[in-house]
């Protein structure tokens, strides 16, 4: 029995020595002893308050990098109240599971104010079947995808999200609707609305999980969601200097709506002079809404200006519209400039100098296809060509508006073509809704935009807008009113980065307006 103990002793001492042994190997192969003992004569040294709190985030730096181990898809409300998508990721951090982030997006189908019954009730089933596909997907295909990569690898997470993509459905061939009506030849001779791009259902889960995955590896670099973006924009290479983009703050949506006969204008937005701070700006812009509100609706005669124009005073309405601005009806194209005029001169402003504005016009939307000619006012109808001397006119006699949105749709080319040439060294030309069909616009070059000098890239709704406006260095943001909490905090997250940025010392104020000559529009629009 002795000899037996005294051999089951032996074997477990080998056992043990053994078992040391491959510990000590184990340890010795990651360097535990080694940094150990330099984090200990580092801490001596030290000697901080959170001893453990310093330990661990000294061995922090060897752990190995988060890699994505979930994602999570699920159906929200948006800011406006409309279903959309929410992604969350989750990664594998020091061998747990920790969630890391999430992101809201909004479908691509917008609110129309004044939508048909039937017409909203076919884009809520659209909008619906739409997220939840985009939900099933993030779950589903895109979690299995995913896992294992790292967010900060943002190229190669796009890559995945990019290959391999589902059948697009065929877009069906439109064209003039003709049918039961004789049209003029010279009616005939307009370009018609090319095929519109179809959506495929679900591919907001797309957009959606690449945002939320930026955002993952900016939390995970420590480091702000622009400041991650500019640095994927310059392969990695800190820029010394950055930016803030001039704000575009809607202050009058432009209904079409009885008795008022304006169709043309869809906002009135007003711009900073680039020489004052963001922080400066709020004010002016909220000093500038107020005074406006006031003209609207405490003033029993027009001002002076407006009573000279003969066309009356503007309908107002007593709401606000989802754009977060004050919405109105006017007679004819200058009656909402005077009243902006009016606001701005009122609180010792001028505008051209102090401020200037900016016209979305969104003309593809009074297009009269049987007509051929864009209805401006109720009844007043102009011809492609006639619109550009339209503008002509326009930007001469008000030349503090330094931007026309969608000055024409994006068929008329040609129309395109003359506007530049005769307004592109004078305000910025923009092509919204006019360049909103781009699938590729980095890998197709064809990329279907009419010559302009610039281009609205535009997540509808989302917050994180201005991080990416201030990483990609873009020139103007257009953010709406200022009113809404959607709206509200993607200004103050502005006036924090342009905080960071001061205090970095990687603030670059701009003194100028950068206006083009019709050649380097032209040049712009074929990069």
């Amino acid at each position: 029995a002795r000899r037996e103990g005294g051999g089951a002793g032996a074997r477990l001492s080998r056992e043990l020595q053994g078992l040391r042994r491959e510990a000590a190997e184990y340890y010795r192969g990651h360097r535990v002893p080694q940094r150990m003992e330099e984090a200990l004569n580092s801490l001596f040294t030290l000697r901080p308050a959170d001893l453990y709190g310093e330990l661990a985030n000294y061995f922090s730096k060897f752990s190995k990098v988060p890699v994505i181990c979930k994602l999570v898809g699920r159906k929200v409300l948006d800011g406006v109240g409309q279903p959309t998508l929410e992604v969350e990721i989750y990664c594998t951090v020091k061998n747990y599971e920790k969630r890391i982030c999430s992101t809201v997006m909004s479908s691509h189908s917008q609110i129309s104010e004044n939508a048909l019954p039937d017409t909203a009730e076919a884009d809520e089933r659209e909008r619906n079947d739409s997220v939840n596909t985009a939900v099933e997907w993030v779950n589903e295909s895109l979690n299995t995808m995913l896992r294992g990569l790292k967010p900060t690898d943002q190229c190669k997470v796009d890559k995945f999200l990019s290959s391999d993509p589902p059948p697009r459905p065929t877009p069906p061939t439109t064209g003039l609707c003709l049918v039961g009506k004789k049209v003029a030849v010279a009616e005939r001779m307009i370009p018609p609305a090319e095929p519109v791009e179809s959506v495929l259902c679900g591919s907001l889960a797309i957009g959606g999980t690449s945002l939320a995955i930026a955002k993952a590896g900016s939390t995970i670099s420590h480091i702000p969601l622009y400041l991650h973006i500019a640095l994927l924009k310059h392969d990695q290479d800190s820029p010394k200097e950055m930016t803030l983009p001039l704000p575009m703050v809607t202050l009058l949506n432009c209904e079409k709506i009885s008795p008022a006969k304006l169709k043309l204008v869809k906002e009135v937005m007003l711009i900073p002079p680039v020489q004052l701070s963001l922080k400066q700006v709020s004010l002016s812009f909220l000093d500038f809404s107020m005074e406006l509100i006031d003209v609207f609706f405490h003033s029993q005669q027009p001002s002076p200006q407006l009573a000279d124009s003969k066309k009356g005073k503007p309908q107002a309405l007593k709401r606000i519209s989802h754009l977060g601005c004050l919405i109105t009806g006017c007679d004819n194209l200058e009656q909402p400039l005077l009243l902006m005029q009016t606001a701005c001169n009122n609180i010792g402003l001028e505008l051209g100098t102090d401020m200037h504005l900016a016209i979305n016009c969104a003309a593809h939307e009074v297009m009269d296809y049987v007509k051929g000619k864009y209805e401006v006012l109720t009844g007043m109808f102009k011809s492609p060509d006639e619109m550009v001397d339209m503008y002509v006119e326009l930007i001469n006699k008000f030349p503090f508006i330094i931007a026309l949105i969608d000055p024409l749709r994006k068929e008329d080319r040609q129309q395109w073509n003359n506007i530049c040439c005769a307004l592109g060294s004078k305000c910025y030309l923009i092509a919204e809704d006019a360049a909103k069909y781009i699938s590729q616009p980095k890998i197709d070059e064809n990329i279907n935009i009419p010559m302009c000098s610039g281009v609205v890239l535009k997540y509808i709704n989302q917050t994180k807008r201005g991080e990416k406006a201030v990483g990609l260095g873009a020139r103007f943001i257009k953010l709406g009113g200022l009113s809404r909490g959607e709206r509200v905090t993607k200004y103050n997250r502005l006036l924090a980065i342009e905080e960071e940025l001061a205090k970095n010392r990687t603030l670059r104020m701009s003194f100028f307006l950068t206006l083009f000559s019709a050649s380097t529009i032209a040049r712009v629009s074929t990069k």
